[in-house]
């Protein structure tokens, strides 16, 4: 997530909600509910996938093209398939569109955990890669010792204390803006945006765009403090880390804990996207970026404790936001790791897991156990946050 401002510029490795959505269309077979989450057999076609290293967004430079202005862009087309939205389930807690004028529910508070992950050999990675550019094989054993990851991603009522304790500003406050989902944006943000993202022209960079302000003016979290806290950078979450006497997990680590104790699954609870037709996380349903139908009641975040958890507790593994991990990205893998491995000791990007609310088995099939993306560390955007870890 490129920000901008005049305080500085950061390096543009946007999400990959972002890096695939038009130039890679990833065409899934969903396999028919067996009811059997832990034996399901996958069902995927050879998907179509985008071999351009441009792919990625990191190669998207501001100052060439990753900009335009956004009037060459029709604003009727982005649009939300609710005529009815009283008659929508669900729509009232998710819409949040920044507007004041909404009548918005009351917020919970969620309290967070550490939940214990016994340690183990598992098989990280695939040799059966959906996006091979992303570096998702090959496959390869790991050994994990035991740990401690948070049952949530860290809320937004967590965040908060954190800030009210230590005077912390993120790096998109100090930037003085992020990018935010066009269909998430009120009328009176929209009408003052003149430029969108050149290849995602549904990605718009929005002034006052924060932690506190999702949607930038108008907005707030002070209804949705059970959400997941969003805008905030790797390095952000590292300090949020270091206050609450914890750390990021390794990318080992998170993809440990995602499987849950399954190996070679796709999904953190098996291969079914579906089990028995109910939809057990938060992505996009409908004509991604046209249409969301909402089926999963959602359209931007949802609470940190919603979806089934996996066997090791932990809700939200796949879906909802990006997780930051403590790994610098590479593409290319040893065959095996040995124990806990910690990924290259240097880089430029820093690694994240689990897809986001903006996920499509189409655009960005990433919220598979096995995916991967990236972003440079002082990255942030409205569908990226984090957990914590601890041994």
């Amino acid at each position: 997530a490129h920000q901008l401002g005049g305080v500085g510029t950061m390096q543009c490795t946007w999400s990959s909600t972002v890096a695939v959505l038009l130039l890679c269309a990833c065409t899934i077979c969903q396999e028919q509910d067996t009811g059997d989450l832990d034996t399901a057999a996958a069902e995927l076609d050879s998907p179509s996938v985008c071999a351009d290293p441009d792919a990625g967004c990191s190669a998207v430079d501001r100052e060439s093209h990753l900009l335009h202005r956004r009037e060459e862009e029709s604003q009727d087309d982005l649009t939300v398939a609710v005529e009815d939205e009283s008659e929508q389930p669900g729509t009232d807690d998710v819409k949040y569109r920044g507007d004041s004028s909404e009548e918005k529910p009351a917020s919970r508070v969620v309290a967070n955990r550490p939940m214990l992950i016994p340690g183990g050999v598992f098989t990280m990675g695939t040799d059966d890669p959906i996006l091979p550019q992303d570096g998702e094989g090959a496959a390869r054993r790991v050994e994990i010792s035991t740990f401690y990851m948070d049952k949530y991603e860290v809320s937004n009522s967590e965040f908060a204390d954190f800030v009210e304790e230590t005077g912390y500003v993120t790096e998109a406050e100090k930037f003085g803006d992020s990018f935010v989902l066009e269909v998430l944006l009120s009328e009176e943000v929209k009408s003052e945006i003149t430029q969108a993202v050149a290849s995602a022209p549904w990605w718009l960079p929005v002034k006052e765009a924060s932690w506190r302000h999702p949607e930038g003016k108008g907005s707030s979290v002070e209804d949705r403090m059970d959400h997941p806290v969003v805008h905030v950078s790797w390095n952000d979450a590292v300090a949020f880390c270091e206050w609450a006497d914890k750390r990021l997990p390794t990318e080992a680590e998170w993809e440990f804990a995602a499987r849950g104790g399954l190996e070679g699954r796709l999904y953190p609870w098996g291969n079914n996207p579906n089990p028995r037709g109910e939809h057990w996380m938060n992505i996009w349903q409908g004509d991604f970026p046209l249409e969301n139908t909402l089926e999963d009641g959602y359209l931007g975040t949802a609470p940190v404790d919603s979806f089934p958890p996996n066997k090791y507790g932990l809700h939200n593994m796949a879906g909802n936001v990006w997780e930051w991990t403590s790994d610098w990205w590479a593409t290319r893998h040893a065959k095996d790791f040995g124990k806990d491995p910690q990924g290259p000791a240097r880089g430029k990007d820093k690694v994240k897991k689990g897809g986001s609310y903006l996920c499509h088995p189409q655009y960005c099939y990433r919220y598979r156990c096995a995916a991967r993306s990236q972003n440079t560390p002082d990255s942030s955007a409205s569908n990226l946050g984090f957990r914590c870890a601890k041994r």
